[in-house]
């Protein structure tokens, strides 16, 4: 992990179209800004966890299903 640090109103470059900026820190929170192509999905850590559970879970029920028709086609 790469690890920087950074002052209120400055920011980090990722790449040609990835700019995060420290807009505020107010006690233990930072408040950030980040500008980037909408083809980029940007998500909390803990919601794109989330999304990612969720999406296995359905992963393994469509699984599930087509063993079960698999089953009954016998």
């Amino acid at each position: 992990m790469l690890v920087l640090t950074r002052k209120r109103n400055e920011a980090i470059q990722i790449g040609e179209d990835i700019e995060i900026k420290i807009l505020a820190i107010e006690g233990d929170q930072i408040k950030i800004g980040i500008e980037a192509p909408k083809s980029i999905d940007i998500h909390r850590k803990e919601i794109y966890v989330d999304i990612q559970n969720q999406n296995n879970e359905a992963a393994n029920v469509s699984m599930g299903l087509l063993n079960l028709l698999k089953e009954t086609k016998q």
